[in-house]
């Protein structure tokens, strides 16, 4: 397994460009580290390589995953998240616990914080869904980035409809939370839950628009009616 890790980084390497490279860091504040892969050529070697090993154990994947995050690169987390992701059929509660280290230990960037968030969390709270109460739990984080997972974890959950209530908590536990990466975070969530709630989206907005930062504020009434954004606007 050692060598299909080599044979992937080595892959790669051999599709990196610096004008790729050099675009990337435009989209982040911080420093990140990158080999400079077009993000479609990276989601081909995930497929790609995936086939390769589909067919040993979760554990056995989990730990491929792993292994592939240590080197901090945004590409290898990538084709290890996509990885995560792709095993959900076999998700079991304990795995929780393995996501919440790996936000801890690997995630440094909006970027891998999403990618991770978005599809192998998402995906475990649709199927458990008892463990959005630790979604929560980092809401009080001092860690931006479980700040930030705690709510882009129910974007897709959100898109479908559910965990309305549950959105709203999180919401109302993040609304005057300072780092703008985070208010994007939970202004995305509100986002996504108005396209199936409109109505209810519009109504905690308006109740809490005073309070709410103007970054959230905006993401969250992106989609609604020019009537109500303007409504949501006015001082």
């Amino acid at each position: 397994m050692d060598h299909m890790i080599s044979e992937i980084r080595k892959e790669l390497e051999q599709n990196a460009d610096d004008k790729t490279k050099n675009s990337t860091q435009r989209f982040f504040k911080e420093e990140v580290v990158c080999y400079g892969v077009r993000s479609a050529i990276v989601g081909k070697l995930a497929k790609k390589y995936y086939g390769e090993i589909k067919g040993k154990n979760k554990t056995e994947i989990f730990s491929l995953c792993e292994e592939l995050m240590k080197s901090g690169y945004c590409e290898d987390a990538y084709i290890a998240f996509e990885w995560a992701f792709l095993t959900r059929k076999e998700y079991e509660p304990d795995d929780f616990q393995m996501f919440e280290r790996w936000v801890g230990n690997y995630v440094d960037n909006w970027a891998k914080c999403d990618t991770l968030c978005n599809h192998a969390v998402g995906s475990f709270v649709e199927q458990y869904p008892q463990y959005i109460q630790e979604l929560k739990k980092w809401t009080k984080s001092d860690n931006r980035w479980y700040r930030r997972a705690s709510a882009v974890s129910l974007i897709l959950p959100a898109r479908k409809g559910l965990f309305l209530d549950d959105i709203f908590e999180i919401a109302e536990s993040l609304l005057k939370d300072k780092d703008d990466l985070v208010q994007k975070g939970y202004g995305w969530m509100l986002k996504e839950a108005s396209k199936a709630h409109q109505k209810e989206v519009f109504d905690f907005v308006m109740k809490n628009k005073q309070e709410m930062p103007r970054t959230a504020l905006r993401y969250a009434i992106e989609k609604f009616p020019e009537d109500l954004r303007s409504m949501a606007m006015e001082k």
